[in-house]
């Protein structure tokens, strides 16, 4: 689900919304046999500057003109290594390391499961090395962080100047409550994608939690072998004029053993740093069934034949909510009513901040307020 403020002003309540109606729909997640270790819940805000002003000791720049990379660092990592090795990367894309935060965590929430392969959370403060210059911060960061990743047994929730991520194995409920930094009311955002996750194809694990750097995932994709080897084929062959790193020393674009959802995101990642809108590129990889529509537009049906010779569907989810930190949406996959897609004045009609949820009325369950729903899916 995910909530936005329409007046773009952020608050700390669409950040409690958001979570409230996580906590609601913790029956669509799932845990183990370990009730204490669930499968995976996360929270995507807007990077939250106050807040970061708020808990870095060091000077942050100007808002836009930083970058956050929330890494998960495994524990038996030596932290020199690391912050080395991460610097040395950062310097080859014109970024500089400004300071390091440890997120403070309430480990004994934990089951023995997810405990076992607890990870370390650190936030990295992150600007141009050369303050004022034109360098694309948002690029370079993607950049930097695809190397380091390839590089350590590192994961990075998220590493952006426009979003952050806070996400692990746990279930819905624990999400809040794991990270303190979550029910600070210093940490505001206009919008807000919460995700719970239900582990199909792959067994849970902390950096398999959504949502991932752009979307969550709600459903399976079907195709996705065929979607990955494309991908991995068509590797030698990819070439950008606005990333400040050569595609090849970021291969391979979609990471071994990762989930579907994970892959997904990954392509989206890549066609959005290349220059594409985030709306663009989701429309790319989960087209309209355009052949035989009759009632599309020309324009739009032109649209999807050019693209499907240059990205074949990737085939089968159910909803895929989308945001970059500026824009935020929703794509149904399949016409089913009601399923996804409830959007909700959250005050009963006078707000300006409204909910997308996975079922009815998850933000508050025993409201008797008449509401309008709106339901978006395609025209199969």
């Amino acid at each position: 689900g995910m909530v936005a403020d329409l007046t773009a002003q952020p608050t700390h309540a669409t950040v409690v919304d958001a979570l409230t109606i996580l906590e609601n729909l913790e029956h669509r997640g799932a845990t183990g046999a370990d009730v204490d270790s669930g499968d995976g819940a996360g929270l995507l805000i807007q990077m939250p500057d106050g807040f970061i002003r708020s808990v870095f000791e060091e000077a942050v720049p100007p808002a836009g003109e930083y970058g956050v990379a929330h890494w998960m660092i495994p524990k038996e990592l030596d932290a020199h290594v690391v912050s080395e090795t991460i610097d040395g990367v950062l310097s080859r894309v014109g970024l500089a390391s400004i300071g390091w935060r440890t997120v403070p965590v309430e480990s004994s929430l934990l089951g023995p499961t997810s405990s076992a392969t607890e990870p370390l959370f650190a936030q990295q403060l992150i600007a141009r090395a050369q303050p004022g210059s034109s360098l694309n911060l948002e690029r370079s960061l993607f950049c930097a962080r695809k190397v380091i990743e390839h590089t350590l047994d590192i994961y990075a929730s998220s590493c952006s100047s426009n979003v952050l991520i806070y996400k692990g194995m746990l279930s819905s409920p624990q999400l809040r409550q794991y990270f303190d930094d979550l029910r600070d009311e210093r940490l505001a955002s206009a919008i807000a994608v919460v995700h719970s996750r239900f582990s199909t194809n792959t067994l849970p694990r902390w950096d398999l939690a959504q949502p991932f750097r752009y979307i969550a995932h709600n459903g399976e994709i079907n195709t996705v072998r065929g979607n990955r080897n494309w991908m991995t084929a068509r590797e030698t062959s990819l070439r950008s004029d606005v990333l400040p790193l050569a595609v090849s020393e970021m291969t391979p674009i979609i990471t071994e053993s990762m989930s579907d959802s994970a892959s997904f995101d990954e392509v989206v990642e890549l066609l959005v740093q290349s220059g594409r809108s985030l709306p663009h590129a989701v429309l790319m990889m989960i087209p309209e069934a355009w052949e035989r529509s009759t009632a599309m537009s020309t324009d739009r049906r032109d649209f999807y034949r050019y693209h499907a010779a240059l990205m074949e569907p990737w085939d089968g989810p159910a909803s895929v909510t989308f945001c970059d930190g500026k824009v935020v949406g929703a794509v149904l996959a399949v016409p089913l009513v009601g399923y996804f897609g409830t959007l909700n004045p959250t005050d009963g009609g006078n707000s300006e901040r409204y909910s997308l949820q996975a079922e009815w009325h998850r933000l508050d369950a025993d409201s008797e307020t008449k509401i309008t729903a709106y339901v978006f899916y395609y025209d199969l």
